[in-house]
């Protein structure tokens, strides 16, 4: 079985109908639980991050898959996203709602700005809705004027505005004024939004973006990104995030890509060819991509996403360096490794949160909650379609 072929399957016989039963006809939206038991709860929380990308993903899936039926899931989650997750009055979109939309956590963050951006632009280059590239295009301005500052973008707002501390975002016992991770995506969502509507003020954006990438956050010494930093940039944690740096490593070269400068790309891809190594020497183990290394010390958990984005980012690297067969085939070893463990074999359920070393899986974590979402799963698949005519070794 060829490996686009068995992406397209894992898409049309997995992710996408699991997905689709999770559609909540009575209140909007996507159900925001479902246990390790495969136990829905109709009144759970409703992230809003997951809502966007669950928007994300069904605009996407029915664009590439060519499939006209998925866009009445696009739109469900669409008409969620602008009736609900959207502050009408202030701006911005919500962290969280109750099961029935009304507001439960009113924080904005910039990360979650950024996801409902690219989000919207997906939505807008499937369906073509120009309110949808409205709303992209006024959160993009919106994080340019109350999420920026002179140091780079800030994190948490309260509804108004006005900067709060960033517990949500900031994990391994620290709290960061700044993150990769919301960086990273910000970028990713301009990309997003500079692909469905080219415009040159999005596209000085993520060149600026691409500055405090290359000045601050990589580090060449130790080829990896940093991940959590004070307000001046400076790093607070010893930590290695592989899963972050596999997936900045094709994610940051695709939106490069859109900026058309061959200068930048290559000294950008310099950059993202590093990180890909250097996960590779240190992190790829039994065809699988340990999790993070903190203070010198790995955890050997394999994570949902981090083995989602390994297979795109091994299979960037590839493309990039086809006399280097061993990332084709360390792409192909982690297909092979999200098959047999990742993917949960019972009927109507989907991946699994995390497996540990033996491949057992956690049975603490749910399958759905406001990260757990088909984003990183979806679009391996969709990378796989995309790239398959280039990847034939």
């Amino acid at each position: 079985m060829l490996l686009n072929l068995e992406a397209k399957q894992m898409l049309e016989n997995q992710i996408i109908p699991f997905w689709q039963s999770l559609q909540d006809k009575e209140h909007g939206g996507y159900y925001g639980w479902v246990s390790h038991d495969l136990q829905v709860n109709k009144n759970a929380e409703k992230g809003c991050i997951l809502n966007s990308r669950i928007l994300w993903f069904f605009a996407t899936a029915a664009k590439i898959l060519k499939r006209p039926d998925l866009r009445e899931y696009a739109d469900h989650a669409y008409r969620f996203l602008r009736e609900y997750c959207l502050d009408s009055k202030n701006g911005g979109i919500y962290w969280s709602l109750n099961y029935d939309g009304s507001v439960l956590d009113s924080t904005k963050y910039t990360y979650n700005q950024a996801f409902a951006i690219y989000a919207l632009s997906a939505y807008y280059e499937t369906v073509g809705d120009l309110e949808a590239l409205r709303l992209a295009r006024a959160l993009y301005r919106l994080i340019e004027e109350k999420c920026t500052d002179g140091g780079g973008y800030g994190e948490a707002f309260d509804e108004m505005f006005r900067p709060i501390s960033n517990e949500k975002l900031s994990e391994n016992n620290v709290i960061a004024a700044r993150t990769m991770n919301t960086v990273l995506h910000i970028f990713e969502g301009y990309s997003g939004l500079l692909q469905a509507d080219p415009d040159s003020e999005v596209a000085n954006s993520m060149r600026r973006i691409l500055k405090i990438f290359r000045e601050k956050i990589y580090n060449p010494a130790l080829h990896r990104q940093e991940v959590f930093f004070d307000a001046d940039m400076n790093s607070i944690l010893d930590l290695h995030s592989y899963g972050h740096d596999i997936e900045a490593s094709w994610l940051i070269d695709w939106g490069c890509a859109l900026l058309d400068d061959e200068a930048l790309a290559k000294e950008i891809g310099e950059i993202t060819s590093d990180l890909a190594r250097q996960v590779y020497e240190t992190a790829y183990h039994n065809d699988s991509v340990w999790n993070e290394r903190e203070k010198g010390v790995d955890d050997e958990t394999r994570i949902w996403w981090v083995q989602a984005e390994a297979a795109v980012g091994f299979l960037n690297q590839y493309q990039k360096h086809p006399q280097d067969a061993q990332y084709m085939q360390a792409a192909a070893a982690v297909w092979g490794y999200i098959k047999d463990y990742m993917v949960d074999s019972r009927p109507g359920s989907e991946w699994f949160w995390e497996v540990d070393n033996n491949g057992n899986p956690n049975r603490n974590k749910p399958m759905v909650e406001p990260w757990k979402c088909p984003y990183h799963n979806g679009r391996m698949c969709f990378e796989i379609l995309r790239r398959w005519p280039l990847v034939t070794p």
